[in-house]
Parts: C-alpha cells; sequence; structure tokens
C-alpha cells in the first residue's frame, strides 16, 4: 500500500525521460532555467563583494538656516 507498483515506476521514469532527456524543446527550456539560477546566483555573489568594500565617506551637509534657526537668533539679538 505505501509503495509504488511497476506502473508507478515506469509513469515516472518516462515523465522524467521527457523532461530532462533527449534534445526536445522541453529540456532546452530546463537548461536554460539552470543557467538562470546559475547566473543569478553568482549576481547575488557579486553583491556581496562589493558590500565588503568600506564606503566612500560622505561630505556633510552644510547646516541649513531655517525659519526657526532666525526667529532665535533674533530673540538673543
Amino acid at each position: 500500500m505505501g509503495s509504488l507498483s511497476i506502473w508507478h515506476w515506469l509513469i515516472i521514469l518516462v515523465i522524467v525521460a521527457f523532461l530532462f532527456g533527449g534534445r526536445g524543446k522541453l529540456s532546452g527550456i530546463m537548461g536554460d532555467a539552470a543557467k538562470g539560477i546559475k547566473a543569478f546566483k553568482e549576481g547575488l555573489k557579486d553583491e556581496e563583494v562589493a558590500e565588503e568594500e568600506p564606503p566612500v565617506a560622505a561630505k556633510p551637509l552644510p547646516k541649513a538656516r531655517t525659519t526657526t534657526t532666525r526667529a532665535k537668533s533674533k530673540a538673543k539679538a
């Protein structure tokens, strides 16, 4: 009851052969998908290398005079 019969195994074998075997369109699609996954993983590795590089020091922004700053300076004067 828990095991697969010979017919189940034959059907599984035919499906696997159809998906991955021969030079059919479906095997080409599977190969393209594998290449895409590989390229994606390489892209992630490139991002990790870029993150390890020290960031460039940013220049501090000049202090902007706001209306509250002007009001405080007028109140002091």
